[in-house]
């Protein structure tokens, strides 16, 4: 079953019983597997080779090549395997000749909202990876794992079986199996973002003032009531005043 405004390449492979629903446009080197159902607005392209009996929800971007500026359009792949689950805007990229050319993905996965899953990833089976976990390229996640929502994984690190990786973690360094992996959520201020501020305009002038706040507000002895008091005293320039307002409407606390 192929909607009238998908548009499937005459050379794509379809099994039997595929459903493509609108929108959708598969590109030719494109292989999907029997019983497979593309919801609506899915783009594939290839070299990409799918199992059997998976189902992509709206907006899935399938097999694009790589974020990777050292790749040159050199032919790479994407191998998925069966009875997976794609929620809206997953996104999977394929290899890089670099990194062995081959994204690979098993079976009975569940990948929730806007998953990403950059080049030479290699994922087992029956991984849940939860709304918007990120993994950077070359990154190996083992059999019944979980990645927890809003999590990122650092290039070239390993989630071991059945390991669980909680929400809005950073993963810098291999995961042990079974075991249960939290990021500290004390966060932290680090000063202004000069270069940012560079960016954006921002005269050597305004930077200063700038910094000279952030010094008070997070490097002094001073809490933050005692730090804008100090601030205000030395005749804020309108740069500083966005800060000090800031502070002094906030409702939750600021991070420092």
């Amino acid at each position: 079953m192929i909607h009238p405004s998908a548009v499937v390449h005459p050379l794509a492979r379809l099994g039997e019983g595929v459903r493509i629903g609108p929108f959708c446009c598969i590109g030719e080197n494109v292989s999907i597997g029997d019983r497979c159902v593309l919801d609506s607005h899915i783009v594939m392209e290839g070299p990409t080779s799918i199992g059997s009996d998976n189902h992509f929800f709206p907006f899935c971007v399938i097999g694009v090549p790589p974020q990777d500026l050292k790749y040159g359009n050199e032919e790479t792949f994407l191998t998925i395997g069966s009875h997976n689950t794609f929620r809206e805007y997953v996104n999977i990229h394929r290899g890089t000749k670099g990194g062995g050319g081959h994204t690979r993905v098993g079976d009975h996965n569940f990948l929730m909202v806007a998953v990403h899953i950059a080049h030479d990833c290699l994922l087992g089976s029956h991984i849940i990876m939860a709304n918007d976990a990120t993994l950077a390229g070359h990154v190996i996640i083992e059999d019944h794992a979980t990645i927890g929502a809003y999590s990122g994984v650092h290039q070239f690190c390993r989630v071991g079986a059945y390991g669980y990786v909680g929400g809005y973690t950073v993963i810098t360094k291999d995961v042990l199996p079974y075991s249960k992996t939290v990021s500290d959520r004390n966060t932290k201020a680090y000063g202004a973002n000069t270069i940012g501020l560079e960016r954006k305009g921002f005269t050597p002038e305004q930077i200063r003032n700038i910094r000279s706040a952030f010094r008070l507000l997070l490097q002094s002895n001073l809490n933050t009531t005692q730090a804008v008091e100090a601030i205000r005293q030395s005749g804020p320039a309108p740069e500083v005043e966005v800060l000090l307002n800031f502070i002094e409407t906030s409702e939750r606390g600021v991070t420092k």
